[in-house]
């Protein structure tokens, strides 16, 4: 049975603006029964997680769970993925601790301003790509260098936790290696309670998970922690943390300290919905659902700017519990919904037990966060197999390390991008043997078949016009199918090209965009006459006749191309 809002179908336009009214009819009973059991286990997955990478980002423990509760409401109300989860992530946790750091002293109330004020811009940037429909920029993001960020990112946040779980007092540094040597140096300080909560919370991590694979064994672990803690007695807790729900905050609005921030406001937006549509395609491909990536970026931008006054900073897609949402039986979106009800109801309940938490135990419980996040087995599989993609993932893991965790996307970013445009400014040229397309051996011997394999565009002119000079064949046949498009430079190198030759140049199996640019006003003089073979065979008619082809023969007519295959 169908649970009916209203009598009334929603206009296309209410659909479009909220696109939650597709799917909110159609919930049934059922669907609400699985949703709540899958929020319920979300609720209780994400509790220690939500603590966990507060303290990554320099927040205190509270505002990981407010994370946790209105994005994850709002993403899933407008965004387009039925099973996605949105909240706090371990690698946005980094970049928001990295960028603001530099500015204030973590926890302090100036760098929760920041860090608010860093995710009200990255969703106002998020939610301007949505609107302008540019959800194909994720492509230009390599799964490469998600991969090498990400373990970048696992092994900042080891060493980021190094002196909580040795007991230790530093200073943080501003990179992951300075931080190492900072550790290194302060290691008489180790204290061997923290050490042995620490070692006890990792090790119950990795036996629970095994022992009760669809267990909650972060948070048994952090109990376990805990209850160790207090026999041990004399170690640093997380402290008492206000029983409340996510209140109104203000975001600065200081131009001069958003332009400082600017990098990593960049990072934060990018990175975030390279994690949301990279998860949320992920587990599309189980549903079978259809994702919708510029309605997600525009649910992900939304959910960043409401959440910036409600004392969130910045989301994403979560893989964890977007994994365990879909295992658990969710159905439909109010799955989301419930994990933030129930979550709420936690904090005001049981908020005040997270006082007596041990942060060396969650300094455990981010060192398994750590380990999970490196995908080793698809890390390795690069590494054996494409040279090029490896060094862009070897380079976007190095730059963690040494630079700014955020600013290593854009060292992946460049590199991928540099190997992209270099080889699309090399397209091939293939030559092919003339007697393939039973040319009379007499033409043959005079005639040249070259195949383009690339589009002709400013980047690839050089390339292409110094190769097409070397061929000094009589007849010359250019096949074009392998040209998606040519631009106002390509033009005028082939009308170059063409008026320098003293051959017979015959253009074949070009398709319809190409033509169009070729044959437009500025290039009229040169190809305004042309005939555009539908293939050699056609183009050969000619040559072995010596006249023109039929007009019925021409590969245009009325706007349209019709090819034929080699």
């Amino acid at each position: 049975m169908s649970i009916v809002l209203s009598r009334r179908s929603a206009s296309p336009l209410m659909k479009r603006c909220f696109p939650f009214l597709h799917w909110l009819p159609t919930i049934t009973r059922d669907d609400i029964k699985a949703d709540v059991v899958a929020g319920l286990t979300g609720a209780i997955i994400v509790l220690p997680q939500g603590v966990a990478y507060a303290m990554i980002a320099g927040m205190p423990a509270e505002y990981g769970l407010y994370t946790c509760i209105v994005p994850a409401v709002i993403a899933a109300l407008f965004g387009s993925s039925h099973h996605l989860i949105s909240g706090a992530t371990a690698a946005l946790s980094v970049i928001v601790f990295t960028t603001v750091s530099q500015f204030a002293t973590p926890g302090s109330p100036l760098f929760i301003q920041l860090a608010l004020t860093l995710t009200l811009c990255a969703g106002l940037v998020q939610l301007l790509m949505g609107l302008m429909r540019f959800g194909a920029v994720v492509n230009f993001v390599s799964h490469s260098v998600v991969l090498g960020f990400t373990a970048g990112a696992a092994v900042v946040i080891a060493i980021s936790q190094l002196k909580h779980l040795l007991g230790i007092h530093i200073e943080s540094g501003s990179t992951a290696i300075e931080n190492l040597t900072l550790t290194l140096q302060a290691l008489s300080q180790s204290d061997a309670k923290s050490m042995a909560i620490g070692a006890v919370t990792i090790f119950s991590c990795v036996v629970i998970k095994r022992l009760w694979v669809k267990g909650p064994n972060m948070l048994c672990a952090m109990v376990i922690a805990t209850l160790l803690a207090l026999v041990l007695g004399d170690v640093a807790l997380v402290g008492a943390m206000p029983s409340s729900l996510p209140h109104f905050s203000l975001p600065a609005a200081d131009v001069v300290t958003i332009e400082q921030m600017g990098m990593g406001i960049l990072a934060v937006a990018l990175l975030g919905l390279v994690e949301a549509i990279s998860i949320a395609r992920s587990v599309a491909m189980k549903s079978g659902q259809l994702i919708e990536s510029n309605q997600e970026f525009i649910g992900q931008g939304l959910s960043n700017i409401v959440g910036a006054f409600f004392s969130c900073y910045v989301s994403s897609g979560s893989f964890t519990r977007s994994g365990v949402n879909f295992t658990s039986g969710a159905r439909t979106p109010c799955a989301a919904i419930f994990a933030a009800l129930f979550l709420t109801i936690i904090l005001l309940f049981f908020a005040p037990y997270a006082a007596y938490i041990p942060i060396a135990g969650m300094a455990g419980i981010l060192f398994v966060v750590a380990y999970n996040l490196i995908d080793a087995t698809h890390i390795r599989d690069i590494l054996e197999n494409d040279k090029k993609e490896a060094l862009v993932l070897v380079a976007t893991f190095i730059a963690a390390l040494v630079l700014h965790l955020e600013l290593s996307i854009y060292v992946g970013m460049l590199i991928s991008l540099f190997f992209y445009l270099r080889k699309t400014s090399c397209p091939t040229l293939e030559y092919i043997d003339p007697l393939s397309f039973n040319i009379p051996t007499d033409i043959a011997r005079e005639a040249a078949v070259i195949r383009i394999n690339g589009s002709i565009f400013y980047g690839s002119c050089q390339h292409l016009q110094r190769s097409l000079q070397t061929c000094s064949a009589k007849h010359v046949f250019i096949l074009g199918r392998g040209i998606n498009f040519i631009d106002y430079s390509g033009a005028q190198m082939l009308a170059e090209w063409v008026n320098r030759q003293k051959q017979q140049i015959y253009f074949c199996n070009f398709k319809v965009k190409p033509i169009q640019v070729l044959q437009s006003a500025g290039f009229a003089k040169t190809f305004g006459n042309t005939v555009f073979y539908r293939n050699v065979r056609e183009a050969l008619y000619v040559v072995v006749n010596d006249k023109k082809a039929p007009k019925n023969e021409c590969s245009v007519e009325s706007g349209r191309v019709t090819t034929a295959m080699l």
